[in-house]
């Protein structure tokens, strides 16, 4: 069900609207930071200050703050080159300004080493303030904070519960399937 609705009478086109995804790679296009936000907003055109806070929100801001053209700063392939947590932050800016009810974060700091993973890790922090998250992750780090963690084995609900009761419950918890970070 989706706010009570079962999923098959939900407009999906409305639903769509309602959520805003960050992936494991994220994109950026051959465009400013600014433009990398604010992509494919129009309808209305997002404010500078929007922007600034949704990158505030994503922990960029004082990065973008101290390239030589800010948020005027060219980035993908002819531009300036991110590193992979830098991009994720600005991907999680650019769902961020869209304000969605529903967040979700697919693999987001999977291929981050344990510093950026830190920098993303508290710029999520502050999205999933006021929304629905769903995380798809390994890292046990990841997911730690989450008020309700489901378990997924082949495709199928395996358990449910908290982060302790679920890791000490489940009986796939070997190395294999969750990765510590520090």
């Amino acid at each position: 069900t989706v706010d009570g609705e079962n999923i098959k009478n939900v407009n999906i086109r409305n639903l769509r609207e309602q959520v805003c995804i960050v992936s494991q790679e994220p994109t950026l296009f051959d465009c400013t930071i600014l433009e990398n936000i604010c992509y494919g907003l129009d309808d209305p055109k997002p404010t500078y200050e929007q922007v600034v806070n949704a990158a505030k929100m994503a922990n960029i801001h004082n990065f973008v703050l101290g390239l030589p053209e800010g948020y005027e700063t060219r980035v993908g392939e002819k531009g300036t080159q991110l590193s992979g947590g830098q991009k994720q932050r600005i991907a999680i800016a650019r769902a961020l300004i869209r304000d969605p009810p529903i967040l979700l974060l697919d693999e987001a700091t999977s291929a981050l080493d344990t510093e950026s993973e830190k920098i993303v890790q508290d710029a999520l922090e502050v999205a999933r303030q006021g929304r629905t998250c769903i995380v798809i992750a390994h890292r046990l780090s990841t997911i730690q904070d989450s008020d309700v963690i489901v378990m997924v084995q082949e495709g199928k609900a395996t358990d449910r519960g908290n982060l302790y009761s679920t890791y000490f419950s489940c009986r796939f918890h070997s190395h294999r399937y969750w990765r510590i970070g520090a």
